[in-house]
């Protein structure tokens, strides 16, 4: 049986395919406008088994749904691994095979995606991430605007008429914020009642609504990541070590996902702020049995806090406090 080893380019308006054969070393590559039917009709085309490479971009998620059925193995790949394709002359046609030769040479590092139905849920929560950091740029912007001309932030009105001006822009920008941020509560709250792990996710302490349904989201399918290790790498919570002639030289931080670290960060905050159970105590145990100062027992705890969640979404259960001790590490 042929085995086929398919990398495309996708523009908006033409796409490049290269294809290479298992036992040969020759790439045959097609440069022409991009339609989804014809790709899919060149795919079906193709006898035996069917390898299709193409890199994390703003499409790569509706490529992934619309291919997967017409290939046997499709891997949506890391773009910040493939430095060969910035080398050299760059086209489309160029770029379709560099990635076909890396993909045949299994040198691609894979991108998660899937057609499962929590990936809408990305979508809600990548919109209310950029109607917060709007909303946080309005305010940002009223106090510069206050502070400017000495005015206390929480004034309602400005002397002059061109300040004034500038504010009520402003103001309406962040009544506007206001409004969309309640809608997507609300939206929160739906979702909270169709996904049986998001209600989970909340039993823990420090994490609410809308930070359940964030690692809900980004998370999926927990199953993926074997250890807690690896989660908590994906999270930014752990540096990865650098050795050379078995000697570590320093330390450096993987690339990660900032809206779990922020997640878990500010859930550990809270249960240092507000909580007194088992949680509050292991932050306790750390400081005074462990000898850890305050910055490392708060990034320890929000480890113990992404643990959880990650085995909240495996085994599908609340979260059971009577099962941890202050002194687990």
């Amino acid at each position: 049986m042929k085995e086929h080893y398919i990398g495309l380019d996708w523009a908006q308006k033409n796409m490049a395919v290269a294809r290479m054969e298992a036992g040969s070393s020759k790439v045959h590559t097609i440069d022409v406008p991009a339609s989804l039917k014809d790709l899919q009709l060149y795919l079906s085309r193709l006898k035996g088994k069917r390898t299709l490479t193409l890199e994390e971009t703003t499409t790569s998620q509706w490529l992934y749904t619309e291919l997967r059925e017409w290939v046997d193995e499709l891997i949506v790949c890391d773009p910040h691994r493939n430095r060969l394709l910035s080398e050299g002359a760059k086209t489309d046609r160029i770029d379709a095979e560099k990635l076909v030769r890396l993909l045949k040479a299994g040198l691609l590092k894979p991108v998660y995606h899937s057609g499962d139905k929590f990936i809408y849920l990305r979508k809600v929560v990548s919109g209310y991430q950029d109607v917060i950091e709007a909303g946080v740029r309005a305010k940002n912007q009223r106090s510069a605007l206050m502070r400017a001309v000495g005015r206390d932030r929480r004034d309602q009105d400005l002397d002059g008429e061109h300040e004034s001006f500038v504010l009520s822009g402003i103001d309406d920008g962040i009544e506007h914020f206001e409004s969309q941020r309640l809608r997507y509560r609300k939206c929160f709250e739906g979702l909270r009642k169709q996904y049986a792990l998001i209600g989970n996710l909340e039993t823990i302490p420090g994490i609410g609504l809308i930070g359940a349904v964030k690692i809900a989201a980004i998370v999926v399918d927990a199953r993926r990541f074997a250890t807690d290790g690896r989660y908590w790498s994906y999270c930014g919570l752990v540096k990865l070590e650098m050795t050379s002639g078995g000697v570590v030289y320093g330390r450096r931080q993987p690339r990660f996902c900032r809206t779990l670290k922020c997640v878990y960060m500010t859930a550990a905050l809270s249960v240092i702020r507000t909580d007194e159970g088992p949680l509050k105590q292991y932050y306790l145990h750390l400081l005074t049995s462990k000898g850890r100062n305050s910055s490392q027992a708060r990034k320890a705890l929000a480890r113990k806090i992404a643990s959880l969640s990650l085995a909240v979404a495996k085994n599908g259960q609340k979260f059971d406090p009577g099962r941890l001790r202050c002194s687990d590490t």
